[in-house]
């Protein structure tokens, strides 16, 4: 059986964890940055689990990880 692609706009935006969970990053943290507090673009640094609504087609687009 072939290699499978992988859907390399996901690849970018997810990472899988060791125990097989999908994270991704926060948004708003791109721009209009001065109005929001430095404990509100701290806690968006952080990654963010996927909904589980989305995980297995999350999972399906990174086969690899």
């Amino acid at each position: 059986m072939p290699k499978l692609k992988s859907h390399r706009g996901a690849a970018k935006r997810f990472r899988l964890t060791s125990g097989g969970k999908v994270r991704r990053s926060q948004a708003n943290k791109r721009h209009i940055l001065t109005k929001k507090t430095t404990k509100r673009k701290r806690h968006l640094d952080q990654e963010a689990p996927v909904s589980p609504a989305d995980q297995r087609r999350v999972r399906r687009m990174i086969p690899y990880g």
